[in-house]
């Protein structure tokens, strides 16, 4: 009986797990980030693509990677008899998927096997994943890239994956639990669920994501990039500039969706690496910032935690990407009086980084100068701006 709970146990434990996967790819797909399915051969990965379009009304264009070469994906180099100028064709995937966007059909191009596929071919893919183009056609905006890869130890001619295409990519681990095939044998696979979010809720999001990196890797800038020492984790998701960008869409649109935290963690730990997400996250429940809106709303309340570098540079950074969200001369001179006491309490290099900014013209609203105590503590970032010159400034 014990080993039968138990067994249950693990059961709905991988379900979870399959299921936060399928939620994770939907983010990915919601926030147009390609996406490669990592998983031994025969886990489902095509039917579940495959009925993923059909839920959404979307044709699936299968592209099996490692059956094509460099040139089906860079164009097919041709000469045009009449202007007598170099063309390169686009292959007949390609064209389908611009049919059907001339009809009103997104598409979500699969791109199968492609951890059998050879460098130079892998390199080929990086043009129609990245900017929408193969040969001389572009793919419509609202054509969606997945890929399915098996690990290279078990993949007949297996390669890793480059690293400039690794580095593009949110990696997903893929299983399929028994429970999952029974069903989807009997009642269907289970559906991939692509939750509506509001566009500002996704923007304000991305502004905070990028706060809170810039927090992170502030305090660990060694992180900022970390290339991976072996080949094979070089094809997995590592951190750079680029995949902490990618990592900051995942999860404001993953919030916006109201995921929870476990999907959360799988995206960042599919971006930017099981370390350098572990490390992130880790940052995240340590910081535990005080709200941005009440700082605006009495700024005179800011108590600056000295000791916590880390947490003051995550506050200014939040406080400053509330007030720009929306800005009125109340809340942009709150925001002004939160840097002046973080420049007060000595640690004026992380104010004036968002002082720099809060002074410009196209941030400051009209009419709005600095206050007395702005001045004093803001002085050097005011007289660059040019704004202590002018020898005005609102009352204390």
């Amino acid at each position: 009986m014990i080993l039968a709970s138990a067994e249950a146990r693990r059961s709905d434990s991988m379900n979870q797990h399959y299921a936060d996967t399928i939620t994770a790819l939907g983010v990915a797909l919601l926030a147009d980030v390609p996406v490669v399915l990592w998983g031994d051969p025969g886990q489902g990965k095509s039917s579940v693509i495959e009925g993923l379009g059909e839920d959404l009304g979307v044709h699936v264009e299968t592209v099996i990677a490692s059956l094509h070469e460099p040139t089906d994906f860079g164009g097919i180099p041709a000469i045009d008899p009449v202007a007598g100028t170099a063309r390169k064709l686009p292959p007949d995937w390609a064209k389908r998927v611009v049919e059907f966007g001339m009809q009103g059909k997104g598409s979500i191009v699969f791109y199968d096997e492609i951890s059998t596929t050879p460098p130079a071919t892998q390199a080929a893919l990086l043009r129609p994943i990245l900017t929408g183009w193969v040969g001389d056609i572009r793919l419509p905006a609202s054509t969606r890239s997945v890929a399915a890869a098996n690990p290279p130890d078990i993949a007949a001619d297996g390669w890793d994956l480059a690293p400039p295409l690794a580095n593009r990519l949110l990696h997903l681990e893929w299983a399929l639990p028994a429970d999952v095939v029974r069903d989807g044998f009997t009642i269907g696979w289970p559906k991939v669920t692509i939750s509506r979010v509001d566009d500002r809720a996704v923007q304000d999001g991305f502004a905070e994501g990028k706060a809170l990196i810039g927090a992170f890797l502030n305090a660990r800038p060694e992180l900022v990039t970390k290339m991976p020492a072996s080949s094979e984790d070089a094809g997995r998701a590592f951190p750079t500039p680029r995949s902490w960008e990618m990592a900051a869409k995942l999860y404001s649109t993953a919030k916006a969706a109201g995921c929870n935290d476990t999907v959360v963690v799988m995206l960042l730990n599919g971006a930017i690496g099981v370390p350098a997400a572990g490390e992130f996250t880790e940052f995240l429940r340590k910081l535990d910032l005080p709200d941005p809106e009440g700082l605006l709303h009495d700024p005179e309340s800011y108590v600056v935690p000295v000791a916590r570098g880390d947490k003051v540079f995550a506050t200014a950074a939040s406080v400053f990407t509330a007030m720009s969200r929306e800005i009125t001369g109340e809340r942009w001179l709150a925001c002004g009086t939160i840097l002046a006491k973080i420049a007060d309490a000595g640690l004026a290099d992380m104010a004036f980084m968002y002082a720099r900014r809060w002074a410009q013209n196209d941030v400051r609203p009209r009419g709005a100068l600095p206050t007395q105590e702005h001045m004093r503590a803001l002085a050097p970032i005011l007289t660059e701006m040019g704004l202590l010159t002018r020898g005005v400034a609102a009352p204390a």
